[in-house]
């Protein structure tokens, strides 16, 4: 889910790292392992603050809860500039996301997703943030995939001789 929130969300992470140690409540710094079993996600559209989210767990009786924070990595920017240049997509609306993706650059090191999530069986529980921007690229690379993934017409590529 997407909320509307800084580009940088280090000063959030270790506001949230408090506000649960305040509680009691053990941080255990996780990493996403996308093996998963059925899951949850918190509305932060509706309900951004994770004070609330933190509060469901402490109402189910939850005394550990994974903390992720993803950092940016500009690395992902050259990545995603090789598979634009495979991909399908031309002309005007090439040229702006390869402009969007380079200013993208000034990110890097910047925290750009912090999860929360707890297991509570037979689900887990989940409070995705992740700043505008981010959420920007990982539209911009389901485009680029999405292009990347169209067969290509009939005689692309090939010029007539007559």
């Amino acid at each position: 889910m997407l909320i509307r929130v800084k580009a940088n969300l280090d000063n959030l992470r270790a506001e949230i790292e408090s506000f649960l140690q305040s509680r009691g409540i053990a941080v255990f710094h996780g990493v996403s392992s996308g093996d998963e079993p059925p899951s949850v996600c918190w509305d932060t559209e509706a309900n951004a603050d994770y004070r609330a989210f933190v509060a469901a767990a402490e109402s189910a009786g939850v005394r550990l809860m994974a903390l992720y924070a993803n950092p940016f990595d500009e690395e992902v920017i050259d990545e995603a500039l090789e598979r634009l240049a495979d991909s399908g997509l031309a002309g005007a609306e090439r040229s702006a996301m390869e402009r969007r993706l380079r200013e993208m650059r000034r990110y890097d090191g910047a925290t750009c997703q912090i999860e929360l999530s707890f297991d509570h069986p037979p689900r887990i529980y989940v409070f995705d943030l992740r700043t505008e921007w981010f959420q920007e690229l990982s539209d911009m690379l389901d485009e680029i995939d999405a292009a990347r993934d169209q067969p290509e017409p009939p005689g692309h590529g090939y010029f007539s001789k007559n």
